[in-house]
């Protein structure tokens, strides 16, 4: 476990509590590939496996083999999020909604533009690296601190992915997904770079994915 990571399930062993951050950040694994990342055997990772099924936080879905029986596949089920930290979701929610009642939804709009500027100004000292992928490698440092679980994914010629595997305001992305957009500008501004969107978790995907390319040569 990563500094800034999150600790779900404390009452569970360390084993399981490395099992669903596991399937938190890598969704459809093998009991193999889970008992080569915890370095234990393969009857040991099932009984922890197993428990966490029994307990409804891990479910089993079957894909093809390449011969014989189907690959058995695990991943979090949607009890499990209530493992992962979400902030104040819930009085974040209700705020949200009195302003939208007494002041309307842009006003809603304008308040997280405003937070989302003032926690870039905060940010903003710790990305000033040279280069771009210096830059989004130390975002994703500080988004795990914050609790996003992210990471720096694949480097291509000309970009940088940006991955978080959890959502602290899932809930409230639910309901104002102007939050996802909000968040995008901020990337945009904080790493001087163009980011798009190609996976959302408030969409049903396992990660949030960004897409990092340079917007112009830095002075």
């Amino acid at each position: 476990m990563t500094d800034g990571e999150p600790a779900p399930a404390a009452g569970y062993s360390s084993p399981k509590r490395a099992i669903l951050l596991l399937l938190k950040r890598q969704p459809d694994v093998s009991l193999a590939e889970v008992s080569r990342e915890l370095a234990i055997s393969k009857a040991a990772t099932l009984a922890h496996v197993q428990r966490l099924e029994s307990d409804g936080l891990v479910g089993r879905s079957y894909a093809p083999g390449k011969v014989g029986r189907p690959r058995v596949l695990f991943r979090l089920t949607g009890q499990a999020r209530s493992l992962f930290p979400h902030g104040f979701t819930e009085m974040s929610l209700y705020a949200l909604g009195y302003i939208e009642k007494r002041l309307g939804r842009l006003a809603v709009t304008e308040l997280l533009q405003t937070r989302a500027a003032d926690v870039a100004d905060r940010a903003r000292p710790r990305l000033d690296a040279p280069t771009l992928s210096g830059r989004v490698a130390e975002l994703a440092r500080w988004r795990t601190e914050e609790g996003y679980m992210a990471e720096v994914g694949p480097r291509h010629a000309a970009s940088v992915e940006l991955l978080e595997h959890h959502c602290p305001i899932l809930e409230l992305a639910e309901r104002y997904p102007e939050a996802c957009e909000t968040e995008r500008r901020m990337f945009e501004s904080l790493l001087d770079a163009r980011v798009a969107i190609s996976h959302r978790v408030v969409a049903g995907d396992p990660v949030c994915r960004f897409c990092v390319r340079a917007k112009k040569e830095r002075p």
